[in-house]
């Protein structure tokens, strides 16, 4: 996902969106230790967008 989707999204949605991508990712984490996964880049990649999310709420609450 592209920052550039993020600055449109509500805040609301934005921390449900957080939220799944976190649990997505303990999961592929878990699921990796046990048997390695097939494109172990999306572990990367989930890591990745988390980090857009949180850096867009971050931006929302200093302009506030």
């Amino acid at each position: 996902m592209k920052a550039t989707i993020f600055k449109d999204t509500p805040e609301n949605e934005l921390l449900d969106i957080l939220a799944s991508e976190k649990e997505k990712l303990s999961k592929m984490k878990m699921s990796h230790e046990v048997s390695p996964l097939e494109n172990p880049k999306l572990i990367t990649v989930t890591r990745k967008v988390i980090a857009r999310i949180m850096t867009e709420l971050s931006r929302r609450r200093i302009e506030a």
